[in-house]
């Protein structure tokens, strides 16, 4: 294919990426006491020379509390920085790739196994296991303490948290940083009717149910460095009727991109254990278009994309701008290689494995 979108640079905000392919963040539920460790270190160093144009470090609580699981990575202490600085440190000392971060509060989703232990609710009291918070006192399943409900103190304290994140990324040296908006975590449990029942200037309509994320956004775009841009990620509906739309995510989005935010991506769901969602193939697609067409922001294409043309597709029927990959990543870390490969497209590797290119593509590598 002569000149395969996916293989184009794009602006985002300040920060010029070589292609269309971002890693996202996945968790990876190894971190002790929010703190990174070697198997960040080889995780990230084997995504870092994939090709791909970013890399999103897995989402960090900004609070011990706002960890989804007790090996959570986190971002809010000395001792979270300086074990991520460590990581970092030793990555960019073979690549260049920008490397962004995902911050995060869990709200109601926190305090549970990890993900291969089955995921369900550890009680406060319990070891590894702490009180949660949320919009209302209403839990995410049945099974669950329901959690508390925020009161100003709490807001102004989780506001101050996402802030304090913001400036450890700052010094960290991180290119961009992801808020996580949805996904069933706590800033999407302000935005969804179904988890907010607040009676306050918080809860109620649509502008008082923004009226959180929005402060959240502006406190770490106030707090991160002003050069280097901040995304959102979105749950563009909670496929419930009389839940988080994608009218309203269209408002939202709007709302964001007056208040400087740099690009949106657009996924779905994780608010209700039961929500029947059609997953399959580009299932989310359809979200991306609706706010792609409402937006000048790049917006990013994200769930079960898996195929080069699939990928290439999204691009040029203007779905989407980027495309993110998650478990394709994990499965072949050489994705972005074997895209380019496929396309007839050039694409950038380390040194060290030039001569693993293929005879047949002798201009693989840039």
């Amino acid at each position: 294919m002569n000149h395969p979108l996916l293989f184009t640079p794009i602006q985002v905000g300040n920060l010029e990426l070589a292609n269309r392919i971002v890693i996202a963040p996945m968790a990876q539920y190894s971190a002790e006491a929010g703190r990174m460790n070697d198997w960040h270190l080889m995780h990230l160093g084997q995504l870092a020379n994939s090709g791909a144009a970013a890399l999103t470090i897995e989402g960090a609580a900004v609070s011990p509390e706002g960890r989804t699981t007790y090996a959570d990575v986190g971002l809010y202490s000395d001792d979270s920085e300086s074990s991520m600085a460590r990581v970092l440190q030793s990555v960019r000392r073979w690549s260049d790739i920008p490397i962004g971060i995902q911050i995060n509060h869990a709200g109601r989703k926190g305090s549970r196994q990890k993900l291969w232990d089955g995921g369900a609710q550890m009680p406060s009291g319990q070891p590894n296991g702490w009180k949660t918070y949320a919009p209302s006192p209403i839990a995410f399943t049945a099974a669950d303490t329901p959690p508390v409900a925020l009161d100003r103190d709490d807001l102004a304290a989780v506001r101050n948290a996402f802030a304090d994140a913001a400036r450890r990324a700052s010094r960290l040296g991180l290119d961009f940083i992801q808020i996580l908006g949805g996904h069933g975590y706590l800033v999407h449990q302000f935005l969804s009717p179904l988890s907010n029942r607040r009676d306050d200037e918080y809860g109620g309509s649509l502008e008082n149910r923004m009226r959180f994320p929005l402060e959240i956004f502006e406190t770490v775009r106030d707090a991160f460095a002003h050069d280097r841009p901040v995304s959102v990620r979105v749950s563009a509906t909670d496929w419930v009727e009389g839940g988080w739309s994608v009218e309203e995510t269209v408002a939202f989005v709007k709302a964001l991109e007056v208040r400087g935010c740099a690009a949106i991506n657009v996924s779905s769901g994780g608010l209700i254990p039961s929500a029947q969602i059609p997953v399959g193939p580009g299932y989310q697609l359809s979200l991306a278009r609706a706010v792609k067409q409402a937006t000048t922001l790049p917006v990013v294409a994200v769930g079960l994309i898996t195929e080069f043309e699939q990928a290439e597709s999204i691009l040029r029927s203007g779905d989407a701008d980027l495309i993110a990959l998650a478990r394709a990543m994990l499965y072949d870390p050489r994705w972005p290689w074997h895209a380019a490969a496929h396309f007839g497209a050039q694409i950038k590797a380390p040194k060290q494995y030039l001569r693993s290119q293929p005879s047949s593509l002798r201009n693989l590598f840039l």
